[in-house]
């Protein structure tokens, strides 16, 4: 396969980038917000961008930082990304994007950077574009900032679920009760509290001009099965619509069935397949 050289992508080039991730907002969404937020530069970004393609025809990017996210990887993209980075150490803590791409990376960088925890190749991307026609849950509402020491052993419950590892384990969870701090004080976590319990949350973990992305959507374990999760995200996304961003989008696991059929409840359509390969 003929490939051209893939190269550190840089301030000056930024325009270009912006006019790819365009082209796929929802999959290249948290490459986006961390552009938009820091730009290009390296030291700014705590990550690289690079590039594949002619300099005045930039075709493909891939996002190496905690995450690896390819970017409308052509499959000859993605052999020049994995020839790269084969000869690096693996500092990243997944891969995720279209399954596509990120299937191709890890069949080729598994001899070098596996074995991996876990492979999770088909997880439906999803977006919604007009308010739920379901009743929204009334008690479900932005976390205030008092309210981050009860929100954040909920936050560690479902990482540790949905992950298989405790955000705790690698610097006591510091770095994870920032972020879910962040969250909070930035008007994008949500829950619906029961005596001073969170029996349901998410949060508009990612935040662009084109979407606001879900994750860390969890229901407390003795709250499964009542019912209490289409409502809870009709609130949710109707927030988010409503003063957020234009869409809402998220990904889920492919067998997590009662979660498919609440995020179809919520007016959420299919728009593609993501995969994510965790370290």
């Amino acid at each position: 396969m003929l490939t051209v050289p893939v190269r550190q992508l840089g301030e000056s080039e930024r325009r270009a980038v912006e006019r790819l991730l365009d082209h796929d907002p929802f999959a290249g969404a948290q490459v986006a917000e961390r552009i938009a937020a820091r730009g290009l530069s390296w030291w700014r970004a705590e990550g690289r961008i690079l590039g594949y393609g002619a300099r005045r025809n930039l075709e493909s990017l891939c996002w190496l930082g905690g995450n690896l996210t390819p970017v409308l990887a052509t499959d000859a993209a993605v052999a020049a990304f994995a020839d790269l980075l084969a000869g690096e150490e693996r500092l990243c803590s997944s891969i995720v994007g279209r399954a596509d791409a990120v299937l191709g990376l890890w069949d080729r960088l598994s001899d070098t950077w596996g074995p991996a925890r876990d492979v999770r190749p088909n997880q439906p991307l999803l977006a919604a574009d007009a308010l739920p026609s379901v009743p929204a849950d009334p008690e479900v509402r932005r976390v205030r900032p008092g309210e981050v020491d009860r929100l954040f052993p909920a936050a560690v419950a479902m990482y540790t679920e949905e992950v298989g590892v405790s955000p705790l384990a690698e610097d006591g969870g510091r770095s994870y009760r920032r972020r879910v701090n962040d969250l909070v004080r930035s008007g994008r976590a949500y829950a619906r509290f029961v005596d001073g319990k969170v029996v349901f949350k998410a949060e508009l973990a990612v935040v662009t001009k084109r979407t606001a992305q879900v994750q860390g959507v969890w229901v407390a374990p003795e709250w499964r099965g009542r019912g209490i999760a289409t409502a809870a995200m009709a609130a949710v996304v109707r927030d988010a619509l409503l003063r957020v961003a234009p869409t809402v989008s998220l990904y889920v696991n492919d067998f997590n069935l009662p979660a498919r059929r609440v995020y179809e409840r919520c007016g959420f359509q299919p728009i593609g397949t993501l995969a994510t390969v965790l370290f």
